[in-house]
């Protein structure tokens, strides 16, 4: 149904417009205990072979949602329903912001891509802390930055505040400093800079949940050379850092289909989806083979099925995140994975899919 009538449909919309109307409908339907349980049962498929311990947790699929969609921490309880082991919200700043001007957001069918120049548009960390804070049945990690005003030698200043306000309420944390799309950003992921904010972020972690250590990861760009990958691998290891999130968006316009004059005529911004894949799987490879199993890596940029979700973990990831595949195929997504991965699990002779994924690596 969603190929044949409701992708069209959303479709004729502007990418932002359809954005906050299927949004308002995850919202709706999250809501609704019944109509929640009915959904998940439709769509979901989970499976006990796709359960994987991370973080310090279990989860029922290794497949979560990036940060980006659900912006404000309004959807999670609808987009659980829809199969995704955990799901990240954000990116939260300390102060709301409006970001950047309209339009800033733009399909790209042609490579199963977005190109988006959102700029961290969120309500504030307080309003979405206080959504965080209630009962829910679906893992939660919250994505924080800073605002678009601070200057980054200010910019620790703008991840404690974030932090502390959804420490309690989230079962991880992810620092973002690789977003394109906020003025100098990503100079904050040199090593020089990126350390002192860490440790910030760390601290105020520790002091915001005393008796519970809080999972800390950082997200990174696609576009850090291998000696700026290996430079942040060997930090996260330095600070004992649980994880990071590689990728980001990308500021890369190389190998498009889309032709060049309607590629430039949206302007900057970051480009996700498909044209992702090969970077992110590369980036992920030379973290795996730096950090080896110190660290929890979560791969994310460009996967759009089973196969692919496959790929990376047998290439090192633990977990996966999707986005801009969710844009193209819909909701029933997440669960045709779950039911693929299962199945290619069992099929390998095995009961559990890590363990299939152990087998994996061992051939390879």
């Amino acid at each position: 149904m969603y190929a044949w009538l409701l992708k069209p449909l959303l479709f004729l919309l502007s990418p932002e417009r359809a954005h906050h109307l299927a949004m308002a409908a995850l919202k709706l339907l999250g809501r609704m205990p019944g109509v929640r349980s009915w959904l998940e049962r439709r769509l979901a498929r989970r499976d006990p072979a796709l359960k994987v311990r991370a973080l310090g947790m279990e989860l029922d699929s290794p497949v979560g949602l990036a940060a980006g969609l659900d912006k404000n921490a309004e959807a999670f309880h609808g987009l659980g329903a829809l199969g995704f082991g955990f799901v990240e919200v954000g990116t939260l700043t300390p102060k709301p912001q409006p970001g950047a001007a309209r339009p800033r957001l733009f399909r790209l069918p042609l490579d199963r891509a977005l190109l988006n120049r959102m700029g961290f548009n969120n309500c504030g960390v307080d309003a979405a802390a206080a959504r965080l804070a209630a009962p829910r049945d679906v893992i939660v990690g919250a994505n924080v930055g800073k605002n678009r005003t601070t200057p980054n030698e200010a910019a620790a200043d703008d991840y404690v505040a974030a932090t502390r306000a959804v420490a309690a309420h989230v079962a991880y944390l992810v620092v973002n400093v690789s977003s394109p799309n906020t003025p100098a950003l990503r100079a904050l992921q040199a090593t020089a800079e990126l350390r002192p904010l860490l440790t910030a972020v760390r601290d105020a972690l520790t002091a915001a949940v005393p008796g519970r250590r809080v999972p800390l990861l950082v997200k990174i760009s696609p576009d850090l050379s291998d000696a700026e990958l290996d430079a942040i691998a060997d930090l996260v290891l330095e600070l004992g850092l649980e994880g990071i999130i590689a990728t980001n968006t990308t500021l890369s316009r190389a190998g498009l289909r889309t032709p060049s004059e309607r590629v430039e005529a949206c302007g900057d911004g970051g480009l996700s989806g498909a044209p992702l894949a090969e970077r992110a799987f590369e980036v992920l490879r030379r973290l795996r083979e730096r950090v080896e199993d110190r660290v929890t890596l979560v791969s994310v940029g460009g996967i759009e099925d089973a196969e692919d979700v496959w790929l990376r973990l047998s290439a090192g990831a633990t977990l996966v995140q999707i986005y801009t595949a969710l844009i193209y195929e819909g909701p029933g997504l997440v669960g045709r994975i779950n039911a693929e991965l299962a199945e290619r699990a069992r099929a390998s002779g095995y009961e559990r899919l890590v363990d299939a994924v152990r087998a994996s690596r061992r051939r390879a």
